[in-house]
């Protein structure tokens, strides 16, 4: 059996490229196959194993190192002109259009689905807000969503399972496809994320500097609590303007390793999240680390973290609610010890996703395609 993988868009190891790592663990002889793939080196090895994938034609247009989202009215396209007809299982790691993949017939499809496009389905005025657009601009920016919806839909009948990477994304799934999916958590690799003795010395945010993880209002409700220091991790769009504007007790020191965001997990006092994430891999992580989460009490958050045992929710994204609630963590603290939380993310381990992956691919469709 030739099987292939399928990502959207390799550039930055994120929580979709851990799924996608683990695809490349369970079937270690696919060929792997992305829109572009510009990973550094360290982060090929950990995600791929080292080896390069075979990507489209945006990989060659200019920019697409730092601007692949420019080219987003060529996706359809892209996609669908990779040629998977030597393959007999192909299985895509999906959070925009890596499901719109064509195999050939008598060929099967699971589509590990992150989400459906965000900026399709869940919130597209957001979308438009966050980048700034209005007036003429986005109008024609509704009207190329609309047209991706429909083309998305379209490419649902080439899907013969679904595996959601939670229950908030298969309600999505049934709700804007019309398909049940089936729900399969993403992983945590026990062999990297676990408590250590460190001084806890800072809170912690860490992901990817866009507009929707509301890294800014995090940043401004540690500028009204100058005694605590926090740490935001990660590199994007967002970063440059994030440092101008940081006060004192506020570090960005961009994007960092593997290694070292562990040890600042490990050092952290609490993780705090607020995006309204569809599941959200970096708080599960965290707790394997030994550490609490702070979070919007929203999306994936409800299904891994628990309040007043393994973290604290707030109710808005505002400064406000976070300064209130890392001020109730202060006071409060949760249940769980760092050995409580490590034992409670132990049911996600890579080793078990991996198990449950590959019964839910070989099984039979969950849906007709």
């Amino acid at each position: 059996m030739r099987v292939a993988i399928v990502h959207d868009w390799l550039v930055v190891s994120g929580g979709a490229e851990k799924v996608t790592r683990e695809l490349v663990r369970t079937f270690p002889d696919a060929d792997v196959f992305a829109l572009v793939d510009h990973l550094n080196p360290e982060d090929r090895s950990f995600v791929l194993g080292g080896r390069h994938t075979r990507t489209t034609f945006i990989q060659h247009l200019p920019f697409s190192r730092t601007h692949h989202r420019w080219y987003l009215p060529l996706f359809p396209r892209a996609i669908e002109g990779l040629d998977l007809s030597a393959y007999d299982l192909v299985i895509s790691s999906s959070y925009a259009v890596a499901k719109g993949v064509r195999k050939r017939p008598g060929a099967r499809h699971v589509c590990y689905i992150h989400t459906p496009m965000r900026y399709a389905w869940v919130d597209p005025e957001g979308y438009l807000a966050d980048h700034g657009m209005h007036g003429v601009q986005a109008h024609i920016v509704r009207h190329f969503l609309r047209r991706l919806r429909n083309w998305d839909l379209r490419s649902n009948a080439g899907v013969d399972r679904f595996i959601a990477n939670s229950a908030h994304v298969a309600g999505r799934v049934r709700r804007f496809y019309d398909r049940d999916a089936d729900m399969l958590l993403p992983p945590v690799d026990d062999a990297i994320f676990f408590p250590a003795p460190t001084p806890r010395t800072h809170f912690l945010a860490a992901a990817r500097l866009v507009p929707y993880k509301r890294m800014d209002k995090i940043m401004a409700a540690f500028r009204s609590l100058p005694a605590e220091r926090l740490i935001i991790c990660g590199d994007g769009p967002e970063l440059d303007r994030l440092r101008k504007d940081a006060p004192v007790n506020v570090e960005l020191p961009g994007h960092v390793d593997g290694h070292r965001l562990v040890e600042l997990m490990r050092g952290a006092h609490a993780l705090i999240c607020a995006a309204h994430e569809d599941l959200g891999l970096t708080p599960m992580e965290a707790q394997a680390c030994g550490t609490p989460v702070i979070a919007l009490r929203a999306g994936g958050y409800l299904e891994t973290v628990v309040d007043h045992e393994s973290g604290l929710f707030f109710a808005r994204a505002e400064a406000a609610e976070i300064q209130a609630a890392v001020q109730r963590f202060r006071s409060q603290g949760v249940r769980r010890d760092a050995a409580a939380l490590h034992a409670g993310i132990q049911s996600f381990t890579a080793t078990r996703f991996r198990e449950r992956l590959l019964e839910l691919a070989l099984a039979p469709a969950s849906s007709p395609a």
